[in-house]
């Protein structure tokens, strides 16, 4: 575990002036497990306690992103929790996951498939 998760926590936490106490409270823990969890002794908690610490901890949809991202890290999960859902209900997008690894796409042919992605939203 490299606690990286554990700090961007406490981080967004104590910017919000939420008790350590309060979030562990909040999300049915013990706050000696959420305090664990922030100093990097404890994996992060599943994925209905990080959204549910997501919506506690006011996060943006890119702050939410990176902290599933540092979650799946911490677990050696090899995917977001946020996505895996997604990704393992869709045969599609796993083939085309998978024929960007065979093919080593490069970042600016995946920044021209996000530009399309938003252009249809």
């Amino acid at each position: 575990m490299t606690g990286n998760f554990g700090a961007f926590i406490r981080e967004k936490r104590t910017n919000q002036h939420i008790t350590l106490r309060k979030l562990a409270g909040d999300l049915g823990i013990v706050p000696a497990y959420m305090s664990d969890i922030e100093k990097g002794r404890r994996y992060p908690p599943d994925k209905e306690k990080l959204f549910r610490m997501a919506e506690l901890l006011h996060l943006a949809p890119e702050e939410q992103a990176q902290m599933f991202d540092l979650a799946a890290r911490e677990k050696d999960e090899g995917v977001s929790q946020d996505i895996s859902d997604y990704i393992m209900d869709d045969q599609l997008v796993r083939v085309a996951l998978r024929a960007a690894k065979k093919n080593n796409v490069s970042q600016e042919k995946w920044e021209q498939v996000i530009r399309l992605f938003n252009e249809e939203s």
